[in-house]
């Protein structure tokens, strides 16, 4: 059932990790380096990625190979939004992937691309099938973000929101189903692509999408998947049994599982992005998450 394990989130982008804690990453280095030896000491076969970078920055990735971190990975990975967010064209993809290979001789996965319709649902459309035509054959994985577009209720996670303006809104419209559930016309272009691509869908504690997205990714010929078991998740009443059913209920897929989220009580700073007070105390979470699902 677990094909990966991830490790962390966008290290490179505020919205995950505290650059003001953490200027030149040498705790995140740390704090991966060791995730990656627990994984590794309850299953060696299963292959540990490091959390897709956001931007794509190949000077993050020298870092971590000079650090040792890239020592204990078998694969790193990128993500991208070029009609959204970044400061390039999507054509540029495959030119953006040869950076990284440029720098590593690791697997170069891409764990989220996506496209909002924040715009118009046909330019998401367009922009899942030229993407689809621009990334085969360059990566051994590729997550679209996302089967769902974001609540309306609920905050995107992202420390950029006053920064934003209009680009803030775009977080909530990715997803192939608008919120109620009904289809876009970008779910129809994804089931062109669906045995090649795969999706990305974050699941929120106890979220009541979990059993319809089961249903929605079988019907468009999903067969991977990537999902997050969050650290700060672990600390909240019943944790286990929400990660038990989340993962059973994703049985039916490969699932590359994401493990991130600093618990405030844990965290140098009160927040999610904060470097742990004690870096060994992610790894152990780590550790026990793949004995629990994958030993």
């Amino acid at each position: 059932m677990i094909e990966a394990a991830m490790i962390w989130n966008e290290p490179n982008n505020k919205s995950h990790w505290d650059r003001e804690l953490d200027p030149d990453w040498e705790l995140f280095a740390g704090m991966a380096r060791l995730a990656g030896q627990a994984i590794r000491a309850e299953n060696a076969r299963l292959p540990r990625v490091l959390g897709g970078i956001s931007p794509i920055d190949p000077v993050f990735i020298q870092k971590m190979g000079a650090r040792g971190t890239l020592a204990e990975m078998d694969a790193v990975a990128v993500h991208g939004f070029p009609l959204d967010w970044n400061l390039w064209q999507i054509q540029e993809w495959p030119a953006k992937i040869a950076e990284i290979k440029a720098v590593t001789d690791l697997p170069v996965w891409v764990s989220e691309v996506g496209v909002s319709s924040f715009g118009a649902e046909e330019v998401q459309a367009w922009g899942l099938r030229r993407t689809a035509e621009l990334l085969k054959g360059q990566a051994p994985r590729v997550h679209w973000y996302s089967l769902y577009d974001l609540p309306s209720t609920w905050e995107a996670t992202t420390r950029h929101r006053e920064a934003e303006g209009s680009s803030y809104y775009r977080h909530f419209y990715m997803g192939l189903l608008r919120e109620d559930g009904s289809p876009k016309p970008s779910a129809e272009a994804f089931a062109e692509h669906g045995g090649y691509m795969g999706l990305c869908q974050w699941f929120h504690y106890q979220d009541h999408r979990l059993d319809d997205a089961v249903a929605w990714m079988k019907r468009l010929g999903v067969r991977y998947m990537r999902t997050g078991l969050s650290w700060a998740d672990s600390f909240r009443p019943d944790a286990l049994a929400w990660f038990d059913r989340q993962m059973e209920a994703l049985r039916d897929f490969d699932v590359t599982v994401t493990f991130c989220f600093t618990p405030e009580h844990r965290g140098i700073a009160p927040h999610h992005t904060s470097p742990p007070q004690v870096t060994e105390e992610f790894a152990e979470f780590c550790g026990s998450m793949i004995r629990r699902y994958a030993g």
